[in-house]
């Protein structure tokens, strides 16, 4: 399984609505229930009227388009981080899954995950 990096530097942050979110952006995601709005987007994105915010996520996703028939693929990648003390905000798209890791972790998660048999791209 492949695996790509993505070169933004992230902010994983909670905003009092969707006034301030850059549709026009190439990366952001965005989650709403009924307790809260988050956003994930380039640090230098970020809302001035974020009500919380943590910085310093990197990010990579996992290649191709996963089936939704596909079990584990998550879980597996994510178990090998938490063995290895590495913790992970993922989020997923239609199409693939997408793990941030904090910065200092980014590197050593890439060492730990090819050890496993991925490939980094």
């Amino acid at each position: 399984m492949v695996l790509k990096r993505i070169g933004h530097r992230l902010t994983v942050c909670k905003v009092p609505d969707g006034s301030g979110i850059k549709a026009d952006d190439d990366f952001y995601f965005i989650g709403k229930t009924d307790e809260e709005l988050s956003l994930v987007c380039k640090t230098e994105s970020t809302q001035e009227n974020a009500l919380e915010r943590d910085d310093g996520w990197r990010c990579f996703r996992i290649q191709g388009v996963l089936d939704f028939s596909m079990i584990g693929i998550l879980s597996r990648l994510t178990g090998i981080l938490a063995e290895n003390g590495i913790g992970v905000f993922a989020v997923s798209t239609y199409n693939t899954d997408y793990i941030l890791v904090k910065e200092e972790n980014y590197e050593r998660a890439f060492a730990v995950l090819a050890s496993e048999g991925y490939t980094v791209e």
